[in-house]
Formats: structure tokens, sequence, C-alpha cells
């Protein structure tokens, strides 16, 4: 199944010819989500709506957009603002019948998801305690959130732009430029999960490629700027020198950006893709240990369980290559909007962050 995921994937970066074979899918799949979507907003099917705002970030295609750092820039942004925030997630990859159950800074990826662990480890590396929880069910979800946390004034979202069972106050579309639209079209012909008239009524937040700054400070974008690689374990070695080979490892939903990323460093790369959410074991590791290797901060997540698991010599050798998402001044003036409309003013009491 991953390895059918990742042709297709390589298939629509590529937009190969074979793909039109794929449109009568296509239009089957867009009726269906055009009937699902109808019997949603027509009442035909309930929407659970929150008795505090929520806010969807999320997108329109499959694959990396670059939506989880701009979920912990904009998290991080509204905790340092003094927002009671938390943020959900369908936690995949997570065990399913332990959720919907809280993430915390100790919580594994096949507990809770890679990407969720990522969340909230970033931020509590910086000092943070964030409230999260997981699970596919939105609604139990929050209600597990606002029981541990009542305090909470604003509910962020982790994808679920099509999930539309949870009613929304606002929408957040992160739109990869690099990737485009493709060839335009619809699953599995294409990778858009919705047509582009979507984003229309929501803000759309434009990712450009990798730069020092975002674009432009009057429009929302945001940029991912990579930082200086980490060992994925305490090491005495010195990290691998620009101008060097290295394999670049990575289960991301786009990892061309993160391959290129890499040879705009200046490292000569070794691509070693996987499937989005790849659970790595020892044998994804044979034969890479020739070269130094560079990952992802989603897939050292994983990475590090099993070092722990397997102490050998070649995890001494991997690398992680963390980025974090600078925003433009108009993302953080959506952000100051959603402070003054939905929490206008600060409670006395702050927030006890207990897990």
């Amino acid at each position: 199944m991953k390895k059918a995921e990742l042709i297709l994937t390589q298939a629509w970066q590529r937009q190969a010819s074979w793909l039109i074979g794929l449109a009568p899918l296509s239009w089957l799949y867009h009726a269906i989500s055009r009937l699902r979507k109808w019997l949603y907003q027509s009442g035909k099917l309930p929407v659970y709506r929150a008795s505090v705002p929520v806010l969807v970030v999320g997108n329109i295609t499959v694959g990396g957009s670059g939506k989880t750092p701009l979920i912990i820039a904009l998290v991080e942004y509204l905790l340092t603002q003094g927002v009671q925030v938390a943020v959900i997630s369908r936690g995949y990859g997570g065990d399913t019948k332990t959720m919907p159950r809280l993430v915390l800074p100790t919580s594994t990826p096949h507990e809770v998801g890679d990407e969720p662990c990522l969340i909230v480890q970033s931020l509590a590396a910086k000092g943070h305690m964030l409230p999260m929880a997981v699970g596919a069910n939105r609604a139990a979800t929050i209600d597990l959130l606002l029981a541990s946390f009542p305090h909470i004034r604003l509910i962020v979202s982790d994808d679920g732009l099509q999930h539309y069972a949870l009613a929304r106050d606002e929408e957040w579309i992160v739109v990869d430029t690099m990737r485009g639209f493709g060839n335009g079209k619809l699953l599995p012909q294409g990778f858009l999960r919705e047509p582009i008239n979507r984003l229309e009524g929501a803000m759309v937040v434009y990712h450009h490629a990798n730069k020092t700054k975002p674009a432009s400070d009057n429009q929302p974008t945001m940029v991912l700027q990579a930082g200086k690689l980490v060992a994925l374990q305490p090491s005495n070695q010195p990290p691998p020198q620009v101008g060097s080979a290295v394999y670049a490892v990575s289960g991301i939903g786009y990892p061309a950006r993160f391959f290129r990323t890499l040879t705009e460093l200046g490292f000569d790369v070794v691509e070693r893709p996987f499937g989005d959410h790849h659970d790595f074991t020892i044998d994804d590791l044979m034969g890479l240990d020739k070269l130094p290797i560079i990952t992802t901060s989603k897939d050292a997540v994983k990475l590090r369980l099993l070092a722990q698991d397997n102490p050998l010599p070649i995890f001494a050798n991997i690398w992680v290559l963390p980025v974090e998402a600078k925003l433009s001044q108009a993302v953080y003036q959506a952000a100051d909007l959603l402070m003054t409309k939905y929490c206008p003013t600060s409670p006395s009491d702050e927030m006890v962050h207990e897990y």
C-alpha cells in the first residue's frame, strides 16, 4: 500500500501522462465529495459545534504543504500573547483504540501519530505546554480537551478542512507555491482534495520556496527556514559538511521539498523517499551506512524511538534538519484579528497545564 502511495505521489510530481486513465475515478470522487458536503451543509447529517471558536488549518492538496510548521508558529505566537489555545488532530498513525486521548510531551508516534508528537514536543522545547488531543471523532476529542482544560478559549484543528461534521468559525488554507495545484485534477488523477474554488472565503497562506524571509509582508505568506543540523542522538561526531554526499531519508508528504532544501544548502543528495507517515524499521536503514543520513524533524520523532529499541552504530550517523516557519506580517495581523474577535479579553486566571 505504501509503495503504491509513493508511486502515485511521484507520478503527481512529474504529472505523468498515464494519470489520465484515472479520470473516471476522479469524477466519482468529486461526485461523492460534493454529495457528502451537501448532506452536512443542508442539515441532513449532524454537525458538531464546539462551545469555543474553532480555527481549521488545512489544505486542499494531498501531501505536505507546510501546514504543521505553520501551526507550530501560529500557536507559539498565540501562547506568547496569553491566548489559551489548544490543538486537535486526527492522530494519523496512532493507536485508534485508545483515542481520543491527550498528547503529552512523552507521547509516542505509535500512540498519537508523528505530527501531534512533533507539535507538542516542539512547543515544549520552547517552554510551552500545549493542550492537545487526538482522535478521528473530532467532537469526542474536543469534549476531552474542554473537560481537561476548561479555560481553553480557542481550538486550532490540525487539518480537517474536509471534515464537515465539525463546524468551524475560521479557515486557513495553506498553498504550496512550489507544487501549485499540479494538473488541477482531483484525486486520484491529481492531488487535489477539493476544487481550487474551495479557496474562496478562506484565508489563504501561500508557502513560498525556501528563503530567509517571507516573500511579502503585505500578503499572508510563509517560508520554511532551515536551522543547523542536530544529531539524532547525543554524539561526538561532527555533522556532515556542506559539499559532502549524504543520504536524505524522508517519510513526509512532499519529500521533493526536503531534498531540494538540502541541495540548496550545498549537499550532494542521495534521495531515499518513503511514503507519508512511514513507520520506519531497521530494514529501511540497511545499506545506508556509507554516508551520513539527514532526515526531517517529523521523521526524527519515530527514528529516535527506533534507536532506543535498537542501539546500533548507524543511529550515531543520523542528523536532523530542523525547519521553522517564518510568517509575514499579514499572517500575524490575521492572528491578531482572531484574538480580537474570539479572545477579546484575557481571563484573570491563568490556564493550569496539568496532564
